[in-house]
């Protein structure tokens, strides 16, 4: 594709964009099945010629941390979900399961949930694991601090009661429908204090080692209490440079690797499947709505009239991917409002009365920041800037670090725009739309609208579902009619899987389930 879209960019005499690239990595299904609580069957064994375990490679190293309450990343996430795991966890379908709980009941009143905890169930460090455990985790998720999140769905608990070992109960202040889906936040052993290093958890893997910037390996946990994972060890290797990726499967190097372009793709050859899904991530050039110009709804209305998305997808992407107009991708079904996809439709002319309008008749010079290991974001800036060309505004493509990224752009706020794509780490709704109320700590585009905290407050404290999605689909078009962000895509996601392998699962939410991946031979 990176040679397609220099060769389509060439023709209109836009050469100098394309240089401004750098190499870098990919952003951040066909089911096999979820996991089975009841099976005990023995892990599948290799054939004589090969280990029983891969190399997966990956675009970015974990966050320093790597205490699942403490992350950032949505890539360090997508790694860890192998690792940790909540009362419940998802499925491929999307739908929620028991995890570390057996079973639970729901109060007729809907505010108390009680737990059995499933029996004989073990940290990866051979201690069972208890309802102590269970409340000691929520209750860090709700307090926050020492660099730990808080979970907002959380401050609606009211009181945990623990009845004995394996059962605990926890009462809400008010109705919550959404509530059971943050319970897949990961239950850790109360006490220890290792997990920025050493991270203890109950899933289908068990840490073993972290080299910075270079790997992190994991080994089957053999004590895990289901469908035990088929390899004994898979070992995740940082490569972020996009030339590196490709050497690195072509040699053999690599046998895994997700989020590629469709250019890398078709430069693979026959040693691989490529398994389609989409990486449920939103991706949008993100503007700091409290920097000029972009603090004027014109000036980021004019941005949204003057980008064509549809081209972006055809240059960048071969087609792949899917059209998005808020901050909801099509994976969250009955909260995806189609109807936002073509609120603003390319039009130049448009765009430049806006701009106009705000002051700019003659455009601006603005930088768009992005995160130099993720290509298909690299890809989408440069025909953003051409695009931006055709309106008066300069954009000049800033490539950082990822930890840059990380550090500058999301945590510090120091930015004016930014191509990347934001993923929910559960599968709710307002896991999307809360960081755009004003208080939220991870607005990290300082979107501040009264009503669309109003609107947000109203999803929340909704009694019944259908006013609930209501009021979602409300938020969703608050932030585009304000145009919060100049929405892109749901980004296809390409995986490359060596022949001989098989078993790639896909999710409604950006993770990487390495559990089912198997030899076949």
């Amino acid at each position: 594709m990176k040679r397609k879209l220099l060769e389509v960019l060439l023709l209109l005499g836009l050469l100098s964009a394309v240089l401004c690239g750098c190499g870098g990595g990919s952003a951040d299904k066909t089911p096999e099945g979820g996991p089975d609580s009841g099976s005990s069957e023995p892990a599948a064994q290799p054939a004589a010629d090969h280990p029983n375990e891969i190399t997966v490679g990956i675009a970015q190293d974990l966050d320093e941390s790597l205490d699942p309450h403490k992350a950032v990343a949505a890539g360090t996430k997508e790694v860890m979900f192998n690792v940790f795991e909540g009362l419940m966890k998802p499925t491929p379908e999307g739908d929620l399961i028991p995890a570390v709980a057996e079973k639970y009941e729901i109060s007729d009143d809907q505010l108390t949930y009680t737990f059995t905890i499933r029996d004989g169930i073990k940290f990866h460090n051979g201690d069972p694991v208890t309802a102590e455990d269970v409340g000691e985790s929520l209750a860090r998720c709700k307090n926050g601090g020492d660099g730990i999140f808080e979970v907002e769905a959380f401050s609606n608990i009211q009181h945990m009661e623990t009845a004995d070992s394996r059962s605990i109960s926890i009462t809400l202040g008010e109705p919550d429908s959404e509530f059971l889906s943050y319970l897949t936040a990961a239950v850790l052993p109360a006490g220890y204090d290792g997990q920025d290093t050493a991270p203890v958890g109950t899933g289908p893997f068990k840490f073993v080692s972290r080299a910075a910037q270079d790997n992190i390996v994991l080994e089957r946990f053999d004590d895990y209490w289901g469908e035990k994972a088929y390899l004994d060890k898979v070992t995740y290797k940082i490569i972020e440079n996009a030339d590196s990726i490709l050497m690195s499967l072509q040699s053999g190097a690599v046998d895994l690797f997700a989020h590629l372009t469709s250019t890398q793709v078709a430069q693979l050859g026959d040693e691989f499947n490529i398994e389609e899904g989409t990486m449920n991530l939103v991706q949008a050039m993100y503007l700091n709505n409290a920097v000029a110009p972009f603090d004027d709804v014109r000036v980021r209305q004019a941005l949204c009239y003057a980008i064509d998305r549809q081209q972006i997808l055809d240059l960048a992407f071969d087609g792949y991917g899917s059209l998005i107009g808020s901050s909801m991708y099509p994976a969250f079904g009955k909260y995806f409002d189609d109807s936002l996809t073509n609120y603003y439709t390319y039009d130049v002319e448009k765009a430049k009365a806006l701009l106009a309008d705000a002051g700019y008749p003659d455009g601006f010079a603005m930088t768009i920041t992005v995160p130099s290991n993720y290509q298909p974001h690299l890809d989408t800036a440069q025909v953003i800037v051409e695009q931006l060309k055709q309106v008066g505004i300069t954009a000049e493509i800033l490539p950082v670090t990822w930890e840059s990224w990380l550090n500058d752009t999301y945590m510090g706020r120091q930015f004016q725009a930014t191509v990347v794509g934001v993923d929910a780490s559960t599968m709710t709704a307002r896991a999307l739309l809360e960081r755009f109320t004003s208080t939220a700590g991870n607005n990290f585009i300082n979107y501040n609208n009264a009503e669309y905290d109003a609107i947000f407050q109203a999803a929340i404290a909704a009694a019944d579902d259908a006013a609930q999605t209501a009021a979602y689909k409300q938020a969703e078009a608050n932030l585009t009619e304000n145009a919060a962000n100049v929405y892109i895509q749901d980004l296809a996601d390409l995986v490359a899987i060596r022949k001989g392998l098989t078993g790639v699962r896909f999710y409604p939410i950006y993770v990487l389930d390495l559990s089912g991946i198997r030899y076949t031979d």
